[in-house]
């Protein structure tokens, strides 16, 4: 009879909507806060949207390297669009309440992008150990069957645990408060209003982090030692700086997101620090990709070189046309 009553309590009691709080607090800022996401949103979608495309219409660019550098520009606009236009909508709005149901295919997809990144990133850096320490095996290691491989497997490795760790989350019942202290759907604010012990819960995310993020970044470690080694023991400066180019962009990037992903994702619940934590996410979720587009069209010769060829053509084109 007991637990029939805290059941029927439990029910009468579930959340069906969650209220995020995040931005909120400073009501004079919302129309600076809608602008600047707007700008980021736009700076993000041409961005990446210049690289997936210059690398794929340009013959100089059909390499394995460019190959990753599409998927990668790819999901980062992906990765982005499952959080921005919500907050975009929220702010223009200022509506507040987002349905579970609204929250948790959100939260899936963008765990589950979150994962690719990982990988991918693993994917870029084990392509720059393979063309800069085992230069002559490098056409037969990386031949198009393989980069297919490699990128399927990164955009596909992370979907079966993100299902199964999204569901069993979202299967609590969230009871009493349903204010979340965050600016999107993220499993850890989440958890943090579930009824009852979550421990369990709990550990499984700072696994799944160890398994999906620590782990490829700790083999991203491991090549790039091997590939400043191998950089140092050229015999030219010229070729140093030359090496150190082609993965300098790449390094800078990985350390941008597991820089700031890692905080969140490495610590428990007991350690967190909301205000801190909200920082960290808002940096990889929305500067990060912002600057990865940044980096990698003004810090390549080949992309630069590969617009200033399609300007030309267009340019070209143009006065014959007029002739």
């Amino acid at each position: 009879m007991e637990h029939t009553q805290i059941r029927a309590k439990l029910n009468a009691s579930t959340v069906t909507q969650f209220i995020l709080l995040r931005f909120y607090e400073i009501p004079n800022l919302q129309g600076f806060l809608f602008g600047m996401f707007l700008i980021i949103y736009l700076i993000i979608l041409i961005g990446n949207s210049f690289i997936t495309v210059i690398t794929r219409i340009d013959p100089a660019l059909q390499k394995p390297m460019y190959f990753f550098l599409a998927n990668f520009s790819t999901l980062e606009v992906c990765y982005v669009s499952v959080t921005l236009p919500r907050i975009l909508f929220n702010i223009a709005t200022q509506g507040r309440h987002i349905s579970v149901l609204s929250c948790d295919m959100p939260t899936y997809f963008y765990l589950m992008l979150g994962v690719t990144e990982c990988f991918l990133l693993a994917v870029m850096s084990y392509d720059r150990y393979v063309v800069i320490c085992n230069p002559l095996h490098y056409p037969l290691v990386m031949n198009p069957t393989k980069w297919t491989q490699l990128a399927a497997g990164s955009w596909l490795g992370g979907i079966p645990v993100q299902i199964v760790q999204t569901c069993q989350i979202f299967s609590l019942h969230f009871c009493n408060s349903n204010q979340i202290e965050h600016f999107f759907c993220d499993l850890l604010p989440i958890l943090k209003l579930a009824y009852g012990d979550t421990s369990m819960h709990e550990l499984a995310v700072y696994l799944v982090a160890i398994l999906f993020a620590v782990v490829p970044f700790i083999m991203r470690n491991a090549s790039y030692s091997k590939i400043i080694a191998t950089i140092l023991r050229l015999p030219t400066a010229t070729g140093q700086t030359k090496s150190f180019s082609t993965c300098s962009s790449h390094l800078l990037v990985v350390f941008l997101f597991f820089g700031s992903a890692s905080v969140t994702y490495s610590r428990l619940k007991s350690t967190h620090f909301p205000g801190t934590d909200k920082n960290f996410s808002l940096f990889y979720t929305i500067v990060t990709p912002m600057f990865n587009s940044l980096i990698y069209s003004f810090r390549n010769n080949d992309v630069i070189g590969a617009l200033r060829k399609l300007l030309c053509r267009k340019q070209c084109q143009h006065v014959c046309s007029k002739v």
